[in-house]
């Protein structure tokens, strides 16, 4: 398989869901589903890339945990 940009934004978010996921407990697919409901996949992993990417895997999931947090309160 060719390695592409969008190759590469998909395998950070795999690793950040599976980070985060790891961290709450959950199960990776669970996870995904609630970042899904929330747009969060698209709207923040993918949209944010090239900043987020240059962090480290906890950073990238603590933030995710926490934006995944407040959208669901809201």
């Amino acid at each position: 398989m060719k390695r592409t940009y969008e190759s590469d934004q998909i395998q950070f978010a795999v690793i950040a869901i599976e980070t985060a996921a790891r961290k709450m407990g959950i199960t990776p697919d669970e996870l995904a589903t609630r970042l899904e409901k929330q747009g969060l996949i698209e709207g923040r992993l993918m949209r944010f890339y090239d900043t987020l990417h240059t962090q480290s895997a906890d950073y990238v999931a603590d933030d995710i945990i926490e934006t995944l947090r407040n959208y669901e309160s809201e």
